[in-house]
């Protein structure tokens, strides 16, 4: 630009003002960049968040490899189809996880995370090892086992080895601690009547803790068989094990009493009251031919005599293979 002659001219006044923009600019560009090279800038980094031993790391590589995000979304990215997991653990907790993800077909009992507190490492990590408390720390946790406890969910049961699981919650921790600006957003339900949209009633509170026991007290006693369905519905067994010839985590009772199974060793074994005892209370002494040893916890600190005599009682009553 150029000044006409006999008007004032600014034209240097001008050039000073853009020249000091573009140098705080070019200033601002620097520092950015600069401050863009910092570890972390304060936010949570996945090589130093574990949990319970397991690596964050690791799990982002498991949630890739089954693709996840192909039906969920993570801070903002992925599908819609399910829900959003950014803050799951710290909603759910990591008890609810441990007790969902070996056995996704079916939503976790209170019994199932109540087994899985029993576990020092994840009770450590949950900050309780008391249900009661613990549904009181992770409200959604509460309000899944209330709503949806032992129904079926629509998402597959995954083959996830133990440590993929652990090393897959270390990584939902992660997302949990990440600083995402309010992501996601908390649903508007004001006006809406469904049961999904309501805040959990105390009375759906109490439910989510109950035993069997409490709430039966008046009730007329019971078969052996129907006891044990109840048990095995509460304490998620029906999660692993179909109660047909079905494989899902586990084997199917259907049909499963009386007939004989092979051993990863190649040794045969029949199955009958004995058999059944001893995998419920200690399920690694016989690890049956394609299955994995550590896949089922132990249920002796969680069952008395009684109630896994009901269980394998509920078992027979499935189908017994006559020899």
């Amino acid at each position: 630009m150029s000044c006409k002659p006999g008007e004032p001219c600014h034209e240097g006044l001008k050039r000073r003002r853009a020249l000091a923009v573009l140098g705080l600019m070019a200033i601002l560009f620097v520092a950015l960049s600069a401050v863009s090279f910092l570890d972390s800038r304060g936010q949570a980094v996945p090589s130093q968040v574990g949990y319970a031993g397991f690596d964050a790391v690791e799990g982002k590589r498991v949630f890739q490899s089954y693709n996840c995000m192909g039906c969920h979304t993570i801070v903002g990215n992925g599908a819609y189809f399910a829900p959003d997991l950014t803050k799951l653990y710290d909603k759910a907790g990591p008890a609810w996880l441990e007790a969902f993800l070996p056995s996704a077909g079916a939503w976790p009992t209170s019994g199932a995370v109540r087994r899985h507190l029993q576990d020092p490492a994840i009770a450590a990590e949950a900050g309780t090892d008391d249900l009661d408390a613990y549904l009181e720390a992770y409200p959604a946790a509460a309000e899944r086992i209330a709503r949806r406890g032992g129904k079926a969910t629509t998402m597959p049961n995954l083959p996830l080895t133990r440590e993929e699981i652990g090393n897959l919650i270390a990584f939902l921790k992660y997302t949990s601690q990440m600083n995402t600006e309010g992501w996601p957003p908390t649903p508007a339900v004001d006006g809406l009547s469904f049961p999904q949209a309501t805040p959990l009633p105390a009375a759906l509170r109490a439910a989510a803790t109950a035993t069997p026991q409490e709430g039966a007290a008046a009730a007329a006693p019971v078969s052996a068989v129907a006891h044990g369905e109840a048990l095995a519905v509460d304490n998620g067994c029906t999660a692993c094990h179909a109660t047909d010839r079905q494989r899902l985590v586990g084997p199917g009772w259907g049909g499963l009493y009386g007939s004989t199974t092979t051993l990863a060793d190649g040794s045969a074994v029949a199955v009958d009251e004995a058999y059944l005892t001893q995998s419920i209370l200690d399920p690694d002494a016989h690890i049956v031919a394609g299955f994995e040893p550590g896949a089922m916890p132990s249920f002796a600190d969680m069952l008395e005599a009684g109630e896994v005599a009901a269980i394998v009682a509920f078992i027979r009553s499935l189908g017994e293979t006559k020899p």
